[in-house]
């Protein structure tokens, strides 16, 4: 275990998500009390002036310090949190300030490590910090990062994901994960597991993970194919082939299949098995059901089918699942 302090920069803008500002220092902060020594982290949130910051939540949030003045010091890691803007037609976007921009880029160099918590990853992106680099992000903004930034590999499944230097956390309560993952790197595992602890938390979520709920909420469809995804989880059980499919939205199998890509990005055979697995998923935290039971309700028909699309879509398999995040008894 390392007994280096280490200096943690916290990036605010107006209109940053709350909990991507206050989730990783309440990490670094139990890290501090559950060491034997003083060593840890000193946390230190940096905005372009000392005003306060108002995030999206409305909450003010106080800066500890200004750009300008931390980029005359060394940093062991840069924590850049993200900010969303929904349209009229509740379609989410991230938004990136060049400013903020600007200042990530120049600060980077000053630094050891850059984490991204959700969709911060666009700010790292904008910077240039990700180029060639595979990165993760929040579900509902992964398309709207490959579109704009092509020579990144987005993937939009795991809760975190490490390249070298550079880590990139997903959605809301993942800068969790991928605080401890960062804690566990620097001070080990047993230290990290005795902050989950206090968090209450289930140690370690592997990177790997998923997202779980990616192909439920897309970013945005048409009225088609939003007919057609509730069409597949009114008739989870039935059969939802692909010829089954483009019958019920009278087009051609070849035509069903390019608004799938189009839309989801994905094939209606992935995108059914990934209904399914959302609907065991739901039942596996809810109820006492058998896998038997649960299989056959959400069209699997066997356990074996459900057992491996639970280890293809989630690196998981259905019994572990439920040990590890049932909300019933």
């Amino acid at each position: 275990m390392s007994s280096t302090e280490r200096f943690i920069v916290v990036v605010l803008f107006d209109g940053v998500d709350l909990l991507d500002v206050t989730g990783p220092p309440e990490v670094f902060a139990l890290l501090r009390r559950e060491l034997d020594d003083a060593a840890g982290y000193r946390v230190a949130l940096a905005a372009e002036t000392m005003d306060p910051v108002t995030t999206f939540a409305g909450v003010r949030v106080l800066p500890d310090t200004t750009f300008h003045e931390v980029s005359k010091r060394s940093i062991d890691t840069l924590m850049v949190p993200g900010s969303v803007e929904v349209d009229g037609e509740r379609r989410i976007r991230a938004r990136t300030d060049p400013a903020v921009v600007d200042w990530v880029r120049t600060l980077a160099g000053r630094t050891r490590r850059v984490a991204s918590v959700c969709v911060g990853a666009h700010i790292l992106a904008a910077a240039g910090l990700l180029d060639g680099r595979r990165a993760t992000t929040h579900w509902s903004t992964a398309q709207q990062l490959a579109a704009e930034h092509p020579s990144i590999e987005v993937d939009a499944d795991p809760i975190f994901i490490r390249d070298r230097d550079v880590w990139t956390g997903a959605g809301i309560s993942a800068c969790l994960d991928l605080s401890l993952a960062l804690v566990a790197e620097d001070f080990g595992e047993a230290a990290a597991l005795r902050v989950a602890r206090q968090l209450v938390m289930y140690l370690k979520r592997p990177s790997g993970q998923s997202q779980f709920s990616v192909p439920m909420e897309p970013v945005s469809t048409t009225r088609r194919m939003d007919e057609l995804r509730h069409h597949i989880t009114r008739n989870i059980a039935e059969s939802l082939t692909v010829s089954a499919l483009a019958a019920h939205a009278r087009v051609g199998e070849r035509q069903l299949t390019r608004i799938f890509k189009t839309e989801l990005g994905m094939t209606p055979a992935a995108y059914v098995e990934a209904a399914r697995v959302e609907a065991a998923r739901n039942r596996l935290e809810s109820t006492d059901d058998t896998l038997e039971r649960i299989a056959s309700a959400c069209g699997f028909n066997t356990t074996d089918t459900l057992v491996r699309a639970f280890r293809r879509k989630l690196d998981t398999t259905p019994t572990a699942y439920r040990n590890r995040f049932r909300t019933s008894v």
